[in-house]
């Protein structure tokens, strides 16, 4: 493993980490930061798809990205939220596993 993948990885983590946490009660400031850190990760997830030729990845993690973007941000029921924070969380930690620790394709 690179060390620039270490990093990605890291950042996935702490992510999908907060996805997870977005299920509970917190105050508005940390669902900002959530839009952010996780927006980023998945923007950056998506570019990191481009480069390894995975269009399905490249896709998934594009729409991610607007959807849980900070400076458009979508206003949906609490409930809604909930399914779109585990289901990238889910993802972040797949693409680990797919993108991060395979190697690219020829």
């Amino acid at each position: 493993m690179k060390p620039t993948n270490f990093c990605c990885i890291l950042a996935k983590l702490l992510a999908a980490g907060m996805l997870f946490a977005a299920l509970g009660r917190h105050g508005y400031d940390f669902y900002t930061l959530l839009r952010w850190i996780a927006c980023g990760v998945c923007a950056y997830t998506a570019f990191q798809a481009s480069l390894t030729k995975r269009n399905g990845w490249l896709w998934i993690f594009a729409i991610l990205a607007l959807i849980l973007n900070p400076i458009v941000p979508l206003h949906f029921k609490r409930e809604t939220w909930a399914l779109v924070d585990v289901a990238a969380a889910v993802l972040l930690l797949v693409s680990i596993a797919i993108v991060d620790w395979h190697k690219p394709p020829p």
